[in-house]
């Protein structure tokens, strides 16, 4: 099941291979991701000492959060792979110039998990093409739609 979604990565980024990782989140983070609270568009994964960190994911805390804590919507999330799987990814980013861009934030066995992707940043003309494909498989639907529903009548 599907808690966020970062749409504008698919539109902004050629997806090469898709991973799986899960997140270091405080409690409060939890209860406002099950509230809804959670927003992806601007996010970004970096690696700092051959680890990976999620920036830019806002999660923004309850009202009803607890008085002792002291929530910051901004907060650098740190993602946990296998030392394996970081290794191959870092070494794809540093030689072949990938991105990693953080794709939607699911649940899992009752945990949160973060779908991440190696990516390479469409052009210009790139985006104009998905563009045109989308409005003319839009315009498509509609035409046989109209069809189906003209020949019954």
């Amino acid at each position: 099941m599907s808690i966020a979604e970062n749409r504008r990565a698919r539109f902004d980024y050629h997806l090469e291979e898709q991973h799986e990782a899960g997140m270091v989140l405080h409690g409060w983070e939890i209860k406002a991701i099950r509230a809804g609270q959670v927003q992806l568009t601007d996010g970004y994964v970096v690696i700092r000492d051959g680890e990976l960190f999620l920036i830019g994911c806002r999660i923004n805390a309850l009202r009803s959060a607890s008085t002792h804590v002291s929530p910051e919507a901004d907060r650098t999330k740190k993602l946990l792979m296998h030392k394996e799987e970081i290794k191959r990814l870092i070494g794809k980013v540093e030689q072949k110039g990938f991105t990693l861009v953080p794709l939607d934030l699911h649940y899992k066995g009752g945990r949160v998990k973060a779908s991440i992707a190696l990516a390479k940043g469409k052009a210009e003309h790139d985006k104009r093409n998905s563009v045109k494909e989308k409005d003319w498989e839009r315009e498509k639907g509609r035409l046989m739609r109209h069809k189906v529903s003209g020949g019954k009548a």
